[in-house]
């Protein structure tokens, strides 16, 4: 009896609090304390002192608060902002999907491994705890992990080959990290063993982690599944759906993608025509467009940086001289005090070094500072292997990519949108937008005269467009038709014209990430139909920088939205 009242009360206490207050306030409470890692990644310090709990209980509590969530927002005027509330039923949705229908905690023994994996370390990270705060907290991580190995025995009821290989190697770390290595770190830290149960709670959360080794050895690997990637044509619609918050279907992506590609290759062909023809005014050009594309494409290829340190000063330099573009141009208004650091991509980081990365400050990070990792490849390989890398992160590519990764593309923008007073926005942007927008800058600069008269920036532009139309066109193909890894690499690169780096890479991000890699194509697309909507619409009034501020300052929210925004804006 006891036991219903209290549920009922429960049930009673979230009802009236989702009603009471703001629904993204409620929501980001309430998503703090089931996911305190997540929550930290944003810079939310406090979550330090919490750890996931993943036992069935939780989840079920979770799901219902999400369907609760979707509740509220479906009922007339819910207390939320109206664009938030769009986010914020995308956000519950993918959590229902996540936790209700593909059921992660029941099917993937890494889920628990990573997060056995990353409870110590960001104690020592934490440089804002003093000793005694972070030998408290490591008596509670050890709890944590207890309990997740033993949530992990319960919850789950199969995994994939790939899966338990995985989980197995970083479930033996763990081990011998807790039973040798802690301690040597407590004391390279200076962090006495303070609180009184330590040796029990370490030796709990060893044995802990050794009956989740015996039960994935044994019960898990006995029940292995071969678990398909390849989604298949009606999961695809319904998770693109669900990322786009549109009624767009895999078929219709198809189709834009081919057609993109098509009218890209078309512009290629005629601004490679340009180039040619004043490069090499006495030659004959070929008469096919692949041979006279191909041909300026070797020609920007020779025009490579010779090794990292050279990338480097060049991108320095590059970064300086699109912030003078902007302000001469004025384009958009820069944010005040720049946290910009960019260095080499370090060779600890793997495959990720192949292709650099940006680190974004997280958005609520009080120090916010950002760091563009570019591209490196260790000199002591082959001197032709090296050639072959640094041909495809050419100087003309990183003309225009400096646009699209710092100013006024991903960096600028991101930073702007960190002052944005709905975190809502912060937490759980909407994806499209993201990437969508560091495209379009790309071409709003270049419209503006940036790298005016030299063809090999514009044709790397259109290289990287119609890059983007590949990456959804063979998402789609892989997903919903049953292409293969040598399909994509052969259409991405004697169709797309995709430089082999990038052609490479391609087939673990179809796998790992299928619906985020649409948003490039997709977002550019919908941001150069809203830009020329509003010029459309104010004809002589409008204003370039005016509209640029608005959308970055709004932060990231579905781009249709911007229509009925910027009409309030700046009306006719």
């Amino acid at each position: 009896m006891k036991t219903h009242c209290g549920l009922w009360l429960l049930f009673f206490f979230f009802t009236v609090t989702i009603v009471s207050q703001d629904l993204g306030e409620t929501y980001i409470s309430a998503w703090k304390k089931f996911y305190p890692s997540k929550s930290l990644k944003s810079g939310i310090r406090t979550s330090i002192f919490q750890y996931e709990d993943r036992s069935e209980a939780s989840i079920i509590q979770w799901l219902g608060f999400n369907e609760r969530i979707l509740l509220e927002l479906s009922k007339p005027n819910p207390n939320i902002d109206p664009i938030d509330g769009r986010l914020l039923r995308v956000q519950a949705q993918s959590e229902v999907d996540n936790w209700g229908i593909l059921a992660e905690h029941s099917s993937s023994l890494r889920m628990y491994s990573r997060l056995i994996a990353e409870a110590i370390p960001s104690i020592f990270e934490a440089d804002y705890l003093i000793a005694p705060e972070k030998s408290e907290l490591l008596c509670k991580r050890l709890v944590s992990i207890e309990k997740l190995a033993t949530a992990g025995k319960s919850n789950l009821k199969k995994a994939s080959r790939n899966d338990i290989e995985k989980s197995l190697e970083d479930l033996s770390e763990s081990l011998n990290y807790l039973e040798i290595d802690l301690q040597k770190t407590m004391k390279l830290h200076g962090i006495p063993k303070t609180c009184k149960d330590f040796d029990t709670d370490i030796a709990k959360a060893v044995l802990g982690i050794k009956a989740l080794l015996t039960f994935a050895k044994s019960t898990i690997q006995n029940n292995v599944t071969e678990l398909d990637q390849v989604l298949g044509v009606r999961e695809y619609d319904r998770r693109l759906q669900l990322y786009t918050d549109s009624e767009l279907t895999s078929k219709n992506l198809a189709e834009m993608a081919l057609n993109e590609i098509k009218t890209v290759k078309g512009l290629m062909a005629e601004v490679s025509k340009q180039y040619l023809s004043e490069t090499y005014p006495d030659k004959t050009q070929p008469l096919g467009d692949l041979e006279i594309i191909n041909l300026a494409l070797v020609d920007m290829e020779k025009d490579a940086p010779l090794n990292s340190i050279d990338y480097l000063e060049f991108w320095k330099q590059l970064a300086d001289a699109a912030v003078d573009f902007i302000v001469a141009n004025d384009i958009a208004t820069l944010p005040k005090n720049q946290t910009l650091q960019i260095q080499t991509a370090p060779e600890s980081a793997g495959p990720a070094a192949r292709i650099g990365w940006v680190a974004s400050a997280p958005p609520f990070d009080p120090n916010p500072m950002t760091v563009l990792n570019l591209p490196s490849i260790p000199d002591t390989l082959p001197q032709q292997e090296q050639i072959d890398f640094w041909a495809s992160f050419n100087k003309p590519f990183n003309r225009m990519i400096v646009i699209h990764e710092l100013f006024p593309g991903h960096y600028m923008q991101l930073k702007i949108s960190r002052e944005t007073p709905h975190p809502i926005r912060l937490l759980f942007p909407y994806g499209i937008y993201i990437e969508g927008w560091a495209t379009f800058t790309e071409k709003v600069l270049l419209d503006a005269g940036w790298e005016k008269g030299n063809h090999l920036t514009l044709l790397a532009h259109l290289r990287k467009r119609l890059e983007n139309a590949n990456r959804s066109y063979t998402s789609v193909q892989v997903h919903c038709n049953g292409w293969k890894q040598d399909q994509v690499l052969r259409f991405s690169t004697e169709i797309s014209l995709l430089a082999p780096q990038f052609a490479k890479s391609l087939w673990g991000r179809i796998m790992n990430s299928p619906l985020q890699l649409t948003s490039y194509y997709l977002g550019g697309a919908q941001f150069t139909e809203l830009l020329e909507a509003e010029k459309l619409r104010l004809k002589d009034k409008f204003n370039l920088k005016m509209f640029m501020d608005t959308v970055m300052k709004a932060g990231p929210i579905p781009i249709n939205e911007f229509y009925n925004i910027l009409k309030n804006t700046t009306p006719n």
